[in-house]
């Protein structure tokens, strides 16, 4: 009779557990078409992975509110680390993914697409800006700025505004995403007649004290300071001129969107701080609006460009598959071919851009934005 009893109880908190689990969980349809992405949730590059699953579930609960195509979205902790990644990747293609958001970062993204294009599963990454990411493989496509394009722009940009006559470079030469920005910055500094006076780097393993990367710039008399990295870094960056005495203007680029959100960092210092991006969280359009107002009163903080450019993911796919007839009994392999016709043909208004357009390089074409830090937040410089 005890064990009789024993065995009802736990049936009966397995039952509740399975009530409670079910209850917190997102229902989704039978007939929902299964999206997954890997990115970094966990780790030091998290700020921008959360920030792109946050955006998606919201854009997927909105898609699927509308009544129409249908999505179930998963996504998998990557940690920035490639490996990882492709075991994040494996795990969701035995759940069944039919379309990919890819990878959050570049270097995960580069190994999770040699995966994708082998498996015919089709792509887009709200935030990977490597060329590599999409280089010879019809079926990843990118929703960011290639690292090409945000380095002559960020160059055409300063000389178009006259922002500095000498300018500073500090970049980090280990990265396939600071690497990128930095050549065609400094190609397209050289035809604009920008005078680049210090042009500095590191590494991992001597990314905590630039003591020796800000000398020079100081030294040099640079007026303006570029700086093609993450967050991470250029938020020491920052911490470290200042305590040397030195106030350049400093440019950045995507990957220092979220340093505002840094733990532990004294935002008052980026202040001032300049980069080119396709979103303006304070724009008066209304979708624009909307969404930062949902973003913010779930997740209590302003998103940030690569939560917009995952948020207009979705919406990608929601239009290209209802105008494909996409339906989820389709393959991976069927549904790519669709999505591939789809991008290279169709125009997309989102709120980081109207009019894009992909070619058949995957790379999307959208203009970017000149923005600056003031009060704490990201305001319009045009």
């Amino acid at each position: 009779m005890k064990t009789l009893r024993k065995t009802m109880c736990m049936v009966m908190a397995f039952v509740m557990i399975a009530a409670i689990a079910a209850a917190g969980a997102t229902a989704y349809a039978d007939d929902a078409i299964k999206i997954g992405g890997t990115g970094p949730l966990t780790g030091g590059a998290a700020i921008y992975g959360n920030a792109v699953k946050n955006a998606a579930e919201i854009a997927v609960e909105e898609v699927n509110a509308m009544g129409g195509v249908q999505f179930e979205l998963r996504y998998e902790d990557d940690q920035h680390d490639a490996e990882k990644a492709v075991n994040a990747y494996n795990t969701l293609k035995d759940w069944g993914m039919q379309i990919s958001m890819s990878s959050v970062t570049s270097k995960p993204a580069e190994a999770t697409s040699a995966e994708t294009y082998a498996d015919r599963i089709f792509a887009l990454t709200p935030s990977a800006s490597a060329v590599a990411v999409v280089e010879g493989k019809d079926n990843q496509f990118q929703m960011c700025f290639t690292d090409p394009n945000q380095g002559s722009a960020s160059a055409q940009y300063i000389a178009d505004k006259g922002l500095a006559t000498n300018v500073a470079v500090i970049w980090k030469n280990d990265d396939v995403y600071s690497r990128g920005i930095y050549e065609t910055f400094m190609a397209a500094a050289g035809e604009l007649g920008l005078n680049v006076v210090s042009d500095t780097t590191f590494a991992d393993g001597n990314n905590t004290d630039f003591s020796v990367q800000i000398a020079d710039a100081q030294s040099k008399d640079a007026e303006l300071v570029f700086l093609p990295m993450y967050y991470d870094a250029a938020s020491l960056i920052l911490s470290q001129a200042d305590a040397a005495g030195y106030y350049p203007a400093w440019f950045g680029v995507d990957g220092m969107d979220g340093i505002l959100s840094l733990d532990g960092f004294d935002t008052e210092l980026a202040e001032g701080v300049m980069l080119l991006t396709p979103f303006n969280a304070d724009s008066a359009d209304e979708r624009t609006a909307a969404f930062v107002a949902k973003y913010q009163e779930r997740f209590g903080e302003v998103p940030n460009q690569f939560a917009a450019d995952a948020y207009d993911c979705v919406y990608a796919y929601a239009q290209a598959c209802e105008a494909a007839g996409v339906t989820a009994d389709m393959s991976a392999e069927e549904i790519c071919a669709a999505m591939i016709e789809q991008f290279t043909t169709m125009t997309y208004d989102g709120i980081t851009g109207d009019g894009m357009t992909w070619d058949a390089s995957g790379m999307v074409s959208k203009s970017p934005k000149g923005m600056v830090i003031q009060d704490g937040a990201y305001v319009g410089l045009d």
